[in-house]
């Protein structure tokens, strides 16, 4: 089959691999419809996760057909139509019946990788370094889903892949950051990056019922998408002062909630932004905090921050003596996508909200390099690229 393989920093390649097959009779073997390209894909292609290998399959948001069952997978049949979502879980161990589906402990057979990094292993994630499991990835014709019986969602008739495939990971991570925010009649959010992530926690905030909604970004075709499409007022931080201006838009208290959906490769001005790039290529701090640090300055006493943005190491200069003396609140993980993937079908069906509008390019797989390419350089407008195999 054809897949999207990662072979070296800025290196991708579509290639012919081997089919998968079912290893385990909990199995089931998805041929892909629809895939996506991630902003936390582009953290692997910009080389700054560890553990990657020549080869390994990349992708984890994706959805298909159901073409071969595991003999212990009782509630999917051949030709289902279903959603994967990205964090592989076995539905059954401690964390999974608290419904904190991404830090499954049965997952990720490479526990003791995360564990020497992050002191705990988190779940397993398609398509996603070995540090969680070396699971071969969605950006392909076929793929291998552990655990079938636990993860994918069955879609009805009558909803397109795009209306439903971002269930697979960026539309329950941007409803679960503002989900974190304990958002009352009234609050204000600002959200920090105006990528496919921080639409869907604009959007998510006002369904949860936020008053306003304030965006914080630079590249005009991602605020203009947040003013026009996700309704929120919008400050380009190239422009103006952010603390500054969010001051002056809340009285002077700062924002009730602040969500920092850029993570590990903030853009910065000035000597800060020089500093963390060079501390980064001397391999002295593993990420960009730039937009950490500004979210934890600018949330109002007592205010809650909210961190779905993808981190990966150890950071410089994060301002904590801010957190605890104003007593905020962090609330951060990688998505418990299982918990919400029904409720948020269900949105979709009532037609509250259509996650379609993020996509602004639809590409053959055979063009995966082309589409991570403009991507990763904000060229021709890209907010989002769809792949179909």
């Amino acid at each position: 089959m054809k897949a999207t393989c990662w072979m070296g920093k800025h290196d991708i390649r579509v290639q012919d691999v081997p089919d998968p097959h079912i290893i385990n009779p909990r199995d089931a073997i998805v041929k892909v419809t629809s895939t996506a390209i991630c902003g936390s894909d582009l953290h692997l292609y910009n080389g700054f996760v560890p553990t990657m290998e020549k080869g390994d399959i990349l992708g984890h948001e994706f959805m298909g057909e159901i073409v071969e069952l595991g003999a212990e997978v009782k509630n999917l049949s051949i030709g289902d139509r279903v959603v994967v979502p990205f964090p592989i879980a076995c539905g059954h161990c401690f964390f999974c019946e608290e419904q904190l589906y991404s830090v499954c402990e049965n997952s990720n057979p490479n526990a003791w990788m995360a564990e020497k990094m992050w002191g705990h292993s988190p779940a397993g994630i398609f398509g996603y370094s070995h540090l969680t499991g070396g699971y071969a990835g969605g950006q392909a014709e076929y793929v291998r889903v552990p655990y079938a019986d636990v993860g994918p969602l069955k879609i009805p008739a009558g909803l397109s892949d795009e209306q439903v495939l971002f269930l697979s990971d960026i539309l329950p991570t941007g409803f679960q950051a503002a989900e974190a925010c304990e958002i009352k009649p009234g609050s204000v959010v600002a959200v920090w990056g105006c990528g496919p992530v921080g639409q869907f926690a604009i959007q998510s905030a006002y369904l949860l019922g936020a008053e306003r909604v304030i965006a914080i970004d630079r590249l005009p075709e991602r605020l203009r998408m947040a003013r026009e499409v996700s309704k929120a007022e919008t400050i380009d931080y190239e422009e103006a002062n952010v603390l500054d201006a969010l001051k002056q838009m809340t009285g002077g208290r700062g924002p009730d909630a602040c969500i920092d959906a850029v993570g590990m490769e903030a853009h910065g001005m000035g000597m800060i932004g020089v500093y963390d790039r060079v501390k980064q290529v001397m391999k002295m701090e593993t990420d960009r905090p730039l937009a950490l640090r500004e979210v934890l300055m600018a949330c109002r006493n007592g205010g809650v921050v909210s961190v779905p943005g993808v981190y990966g190491g150890f950071l410089d200069k994060i301002p904590f003596g801010s957190v605890m003396n104003r007593s905020l609140t962090i609330k951060t993980g990688q998505t418990h996508v299982q918990r919400y993937m029904k409720p948020l079908l269900e949105r979709i069906e009532e037609g509250a909200i259509d996650p379609s509008f993020v996509i602004t390019h639809r590409l053959p797989l055979q063009d995966a390099a082309y589409g991570y390419d403009i991507f990763c350089n904000k060229q021709n407008d890209c907010v989002k690229v769809v792949l179909k195999p």
